[in-house]
């Protein structure tokens, strides 16, 4: 059974070092994978309203981007549905969650909110001006993109799981 078709929103500066992670990793991940079935990989820079019409249009959705959480820079955390809300909804430390909380925020007044979500956060290092992500950063991309993947299969796992009802 198919999980149904999934967004893999990167956000973030990519004129900004670290600020761009989210970028660079979803670039990444077209690059390396680009035969995933029902996988739509999307530069969400720096948010847009406009990407309310990608969230409603997708049954799931993955977010990545620069997310301070207190480890060491290049770190790597998922929040996945639950766990997600509960971050985005504490102290705001990263620049894009007020317009990610925005969007996901159309997408329950609109109905169409993902059935599930996650995020994938990287603690960033540097964020001054600078194309490319510091070396911890960098070299924590193919984590970043090892995570989606797994994420994917999970959810993958979920929808093959037998349904579960009463006798």
């Amino acid at each position: 059974m198919s999980i149904g078709n999934t967004l893999v929103l990167g956000i973030g500066n990519r004129l900004l070092s670290d600020e761009g992670v989210g970028v660079h990793a979803v670039e990444l991940l077209a690059r390396e994978h680009p035969d995933l079935a029902d996988i739509t990989c999307v530069d969400g820079g720096t948010l847009s309203f406009t990407l309310a019409e990608a969230i409603a249009t997708h049954d799931n959705l993955i977010v990545v981007d620069a997310a301070r959480f207190g480890g060491p820079p290049g770190a790597v955390r998922c929040f996945e549905g639950g766990a997600m809300s509960v971050y985005l909804s504490g102290t705001r430390k990263s620049a894009h969650e007020v317009g990610l909380v925005d969007l996901l925020d159309i997408a329950r007044l609109s109905d169409t909110l993902p059935r599930r979500l996650a995020l994938v956060g990287v603690e960033p290092g540097e964020l001054g001006w600078g194309e490319r992500p510091s070396g911890p950063v960098s070299l924590a991309l193919p984590g970043v993109v090892r995570e989606v993947l797994l994420i994917l299969g999970r959810w993958a796992g979920e929808s093959d799981a037998p349904a579960s009802g009463g006798a």
